[in-house]
């Protein structure tokens, strides 16, 4: 099972953080393989909203459905898609910074591939860092340029 974590300070505060990751219809502003997150759930973000994930990988569109798993406004934002592949829990973190503008955000990516999927596992381990990492990259680039 692959999984990898990786932590920035983000000079933004916690809050403007949190809103751009839990307006899901954003993640392809800074997420390069999203290219749309619908929601399927009437109402306002929370445990149990419904989501299906549409992505490119390698030119080939793909779709995993999800639902949120963990909301805790402003602090704890948890996901967690499947398909006939693998499973993927989509964790975000955040905590407060050396000053209240700026934001420590964690994200951790679990990957559990089961099935043919299994076959996929040691590209994943060798991808998953990079493709994390420059996610992050862009996330905290987005939410510094609105913060200012």
């Amino acid at each position: 099972m692959p999984t990898f974590s990786h932590a920035v300070d983000v000079n933004a505060p916690r809050s403007q953080v949190f809103a751009i990751l839990d307006d899901v219809a954003r993640t392809p502003e800074w997420l390069s393989r999203c290219t749309g997150i619908d929601t399927l759930s009437d109402g306002p973000n929370q445990v149990g909203t419904a989501l299906r994930y549409h992505y490119k990988d390698g030119g080939r569109p793909g779709q995993m459905d999800g639902a949120i798993t963990v909301h805790h406004p402003g602090e704890h934002l948890a996901m967690l898609y499947t398909d006939k592949l693998m499973d993927v829990l989509v964790d975000f973190v955040t905590a407060p910074g050396a000053t209240d503008a700026v934001t420590r955000l964690t994200h951790t990516i679990d990957i559990r591939p089961h099935g043919v999927g299994r076959v996929f596992t040691p590209i994943i381990k060798v991808t998953l860092p990079r493709q994390t990492r420059d996610a992050m990259t862009r996330l905290k680039t987005l939410a510094e340029s609105e913060a200012h």
